[in-house]
């Protein structure tokens, strides 16, 4: 017996004894959204051994492509029932790997991309460790913010009963899928949740990232409610945003912990010093839609598009406090990227980023100024200065992602607001 064989056997063992009817094939398009479909237990078999056949049109995005034969491969690794179906005739889930059927055609999927970023580091005797903060907004039915939550940052006041309602429900159900839950909390704004997740391995981090979503959102609709991870929901308060806790490992080791003053070891400035290079460059995957730039606004807690002399660089890196020879916990905290992003393509780049820093010996700037993009327009022309996201996720993916955006902007462009018509139609009226 193999460790294939023993995880194959032991998932038909599960699904058997559990009642499993349906098993759910996931995999997310460009754009980082759940994608899937379901199988019959009378093929699961059938599946784990060839994995199934699909088309893969939808995995473009917004940018839909003609259909083409995909193949779904599932990785076992990710066998999970899902708890929030019912107990009889009930529901299980895989992730899957895409690859064209007949090896003709080049699919995009990624989760590869990061894939194999990863096997690169891997290859240098690098593990990649991520831990992150969700942060999303729980709206009534309306998806209007709910009048009754006036709680704040960190409240644990009868404000916050809905919410906290959800808050619970979310933990007990990703920790009976093994997603364990570091904290969850309030957060700023009226209706603002958080939940942190402990680190581990990137890809599993991904996976567990895309499965929160959707755990919040299935949890937020049981309760009468409605879940929103976009960026910047409300012109009035705080944006969401996806603060990663970033390590890398040697063997056992924490290749960041230093006994140093501020606990980071050089590789660690140098893979900070890389974040802070490149962010520019990689803002096209860590906010990669139109509204995230309205979070990147100061006062926002948040970090801040444009240049500005009086901008900390804490605002979009930090160093957390540890305590004293605890430098297993050694980590830099990334806050630029919002809760809607792809994490698989986020963390491509965020990876690249960090491993160019190291390898160029990049060093933290004294005086730093925020040149991140102030639209997604400015977003596509910045990646487009080199070869740094092509690098980092693949010529296919980036010119994927690049239609998707350039798509999403020219129709952003053709809208007429309500607010331009309040605005305009009265100024002109005015100058007759």
């Amino acid at each position: 017996m193999n460790d294939y064989s023993d995880t194959k056997e032991f998932i038909l063992k599960q699904a058997s004894e559990h009642d499993v009817k349906f098993i759910r094939l996931w995999f997310t398009d460009i754009l980082g959204r759940l994608k899937g479909f379901a199988i019959n237990i009378e093929d699961l078999e059938d599946c784990i051994d060839k994995g199934v056949i699909f088309d893969g049109g939808a995995i473009e995005g917004l940018a839909r492509g003609d259909e083409s034969d995909t193949l779904a491969i599932p990785d076992l690794s990710t066998w999970q029932i899902l708890p929030w179906r019912p107990n009889e005739n009930s529901v299980a889930r895989l992730f899957c790997n895409l690859k064209s059927f007949d090896n003709k055609e080049s699919i995009i999927d990624s989760r590869k991309v990061l894939q194999e970023k990863l096997q690169e580091v891997n290859e240098l005797g690098y593990k990649f460790y991520v831990g992150p903060e969700i942060e999303y907004y729980f709206l009534d039915s309306d998806k209007k913010n709910a009048d009754m939550d006036d709680a704040g940052y960190f409240d644990q006041t009868s404000d916050d009963n809905k919410g906290s309602d959800l808050r619970r429900e979310c933990v007990l159900s990703l920790e009976e899928m093994g997603i364990p839950v570091r904290s969850s909390h309030h957060e700023v704004s009226s209706g603002q949740h958080e939940i942190g997740l402990k680190h581990t391995d990137a890809l599993t981090m991904a996976d567990s990232i895309v499965t929160t979503r959707l755990v919040v959102k299935q949890t937020a609709t049981k309760l009468g409610g409605f879940a929103t991870f976009m960026p910047r929901p409300f012109e009035t308060l705080n944006g969401s945003g996806l603060h990663f806790h970033l390590s890398l490992y040697k063997g056992d080791n924490n290749a960041f912990s230093s006994k140093g003053k501020d606990r980071l070891s050089k590789i660690g400035k140098g893979f900070l010093a890389g974040l802070v290079e490149y962010s520019p460059k990689m803002s096209l995957v860590t906010n990669q839609w139109l509204n995230s730039y309205k979070r990147l606004l100061p006062n926002l807690e948040a970090p801040v598009a444009g240049t500005g002399n009086e901008l900390q660089i804490s605002n979009i890196v930090r160093i957390p406090h540890i305590y004293d020879n605890d430098y297993d916990n050694s980590r830099i905290e990334f806050r630029l990227p919002d809760s809607a992003c792809n994490p698989y393509l986020a963390l491509a780049a965020i990876l690249h980023a960090g491993m160019l820093g190291i390898k160029d010996n990049l060093q933290i700037p004294k005086n730093w100024e925020s040149n991140i993009p102030n639209t997604l327009n400015e977003a596509i022309k910045e990646s487009q200065k080199g070869n740094f996201l092509q690098d980092a996720i693949g010529i296919d993916a980036y010119n994927s992602i690049v239609v998707n955006k350039e798509k999403e902007w020219v129709d952003h462009n053709s809208i007429v607001t309500d607010y331009e018509r309040d605005f305009y139609l009265k100024f002109l009226y005015k100058n007759l």
